[in-house]
Parts: C-alpha cells; sequence; structure tokens
C-alpha cells in the first residue's frame, strides 16, 4: 500500500478504536460514580500509555517553563473535555454526541483564526458557519430532542477545541505521545480527587471488564492516531477520521438500540461536507 493509503487505514482504526472506547464506558451504565469511573479509566490508561511511550520514545521530564505552562494549561482542558463528554454519553445517543463532536475541526480552524490571527478565507468561514448550523440540527434548540446534555456535549467541543489550540504553541522536540501519557495522569489526579467527594461502588466484574476494555482502546486508538500522523500526508488521512461518525451510529443503533432521527443525519452528512471542504482548502492552500 501507499503511504497515503497506510494513513488513512490507521486514521480509520483510531477512530474506530475511540468509537469501542465510548461504548464500553457507556455499557458501565452509571453503576459506579462518574469520578471513580474517570479515575479507573484513567489509572489503567495511563499504564497502557506509560509502556507505549517506553517503547516509541524517551520520556521526556526536562521541558522548558512554557512548555510546562502549556502542558498544564493543556491537562485542565483535557480534565473539563472528559467530564462534560462522559456526561454527555450517559444521556445521549452515541451516534448524536459523536455527530456533535465532528465539529471540532471546524471550531479548532476559527478559534485559530480570532486566537493566533491566521488567515481563514471566506470559503473556510462560509463552511464553518454551514457546519455549526449543521450541529444545530442535530441539537434542535427548542424542539423536544433539545435537553441541557447537549449543552454538555457542546462543553466538550470548546474543550477539545482549548486543548488542540493550547497545543499547537508546544515546542517541536516535545513528543505528542509524552504529552498524552502527562495529560492522561493530570486527567487521572483530578478524578481521583474529585472521586473523594462521592461514595465509591464496588467494581463487579462486568464493569471490571468495561472499564479495561475502554482503557485498551484509548491505547489502541492514540497509537494509531500517531502512527497516522507519521505515514503519508495528513492533509490526505485527515478527513478519513469521520469514520467514527459513522461507526458511533451503527454501535448506537446494534448495542444501544438507537435511531437516528432524519434530521441528525441532515445534521452529520453538513457537518462532515464542511470539514472535507475545509481539509481541502487546507490542503490546496498548503500545497501553494
Amino acid at each position: 500500500m501507499s503511504p497515503n493509503t497506510t494513513g488513512a487505514l490507521l486514521m480509520m482504526g483510531s477512530m474506530i478504536a475511540f468509537v469501542m472506547n465510548d461504548t464500553f464506558l457507556k455499557l458501565t451504565g452509571g453503576a459506579i460514580p462518574l469520578f471513580q469511573l474517570i479515575f479507573l479509566r484513567s489509572l489503567l490508561a495511563t499504564v497502557l500509555i506509560f509502556v507505549l511511550v517506553r517503547n516509541l520514545a524517551k520520556l521526556n521530564f526536562k521541558l522548558v517553563r512554557a512548555d510546562k505552562k502549556i502542558i498544564a494549561l493543556r491537562g485542565i482542558a483535557e480534565i473539563l473535555t472528559s467530564y462534560f463528554f462522559l456526561t454527555a454519553l450517559f444521556k445521549m445517543p452515541l451516534g448524536n454526541l459523536n455527530a456533535i463532536m465532528q465539529v471540532v475541526p471546524l471550531t479548532v480552524t476559527l478559534g485559530s483564526a480570532l486566537v493566533y490571527r491566521e488567515v481563514v478565507g471566506w470559503r473556510r468561514m462560509l463552511a464553518i458557519a454551514i457546519g455549526l448550523g449543521g450541529v444545530l440540527l442535530i441539537i434542535r434548540p427548542g424542539a423536544d430532542g433539545f435537553n441541557v446534555w447537549s449543552l454538555y456535549a457542546l462543553g466538550a467541543v470548546l474543550g477539545v477545541t482549548v486543548r488542540d489550540l493550547v497545543t499547537r504553541r508546544l515546542s517541536y522536540d516535545v513528543p505528542g505521545i509524552c504529552v498524552t501519557l502527562w495529560t492522561t495522569i493530570a486527567v487521572m489526579v483530578a478524578a481521583g480527587l474529585a472521586s473523594l467527594t462521592q461514595q465509591w461502588a464496588p467494581v463487579s466484574l462486568p464493569i471490571a471488564a468495561c472499564i479495561s476494555g475502554s482503557a485498551f482502546f484509548v491505547l489502541i486508538g492514540y497509537f494509531f492516531s500517531i502512527q497516522a500522523m507519521r505515514t503519508g500526508d495528513v492533509s490526505f488521512a485527515a478527513p478519513f477520521r469521520y469514520t467514527g461518525l459513522v461507526a458511533a451510529m451503527i454501535v448506537g443503533f446494534f448495542v444501544f438500540d438507537e435511531v437516528p432521527r432524519a434530521l441528525t443525519f441532515l445534521g452529520a452528512g453538513i457537518v462532515v461536507a464542511t470539514g472535507v471542504f475545509t481539509f481541502y482548502r487546507e490542503r490546496k492552500l498548503l500545497r501553494a
């Protein structure tokens, strides 16, 4: 296979792995408190990612002050994202939540223009506006389908956007997987402290299996996404991230009996189309 084909397959595998992570977490069905769940998943994920780091790159504990601040801000953004996303995950259909999360590439492009003053042409700005309109079709404000959990999903979008914008200011010599490890540790510590405010629940064998499966697929997702960024043309592989949306809707239908409404399909289609167009424009401008 060509490097671009390999990169695309790795990106698809990464997105499917992250959907499986969400699926295993959702299967716990709220049997244990949220912060306890986040802590246990983060603990297992930290151990697995540490093993991955030892095999992919040297651990970099010597960071300049600016990078330390960025990693700290990134960790805070990831903590908030985990809380908002997992809260919404237990209250929303899996496909709907993933459809809303697909707007992140558009919000990152918009954030780059607003925060970093990067030049974003009228075509991409129009695509962003249309994509946000697609999100409104999914959450349907003012309709019966809208509830507070949709706001939690939008909070997760905001958290990921801030995380990705902050990450752009990291030094190039800081390995990405090491940043992932530090972020996972931050989430683990924060969730562990927050869990002390709740009564811990006993973890049954099925729940433990779900948490372990979640941590395993998080590791696979991170590994495949890192390899995808190292293989072929990144702008070619990036649009294949929308494989996750298809996988989420399929899993939601067969595992959780979730049937998306017509407006959800329409909104998701708009978000994907505008996202792919944005990737296309950025690739074209990069070549120019």
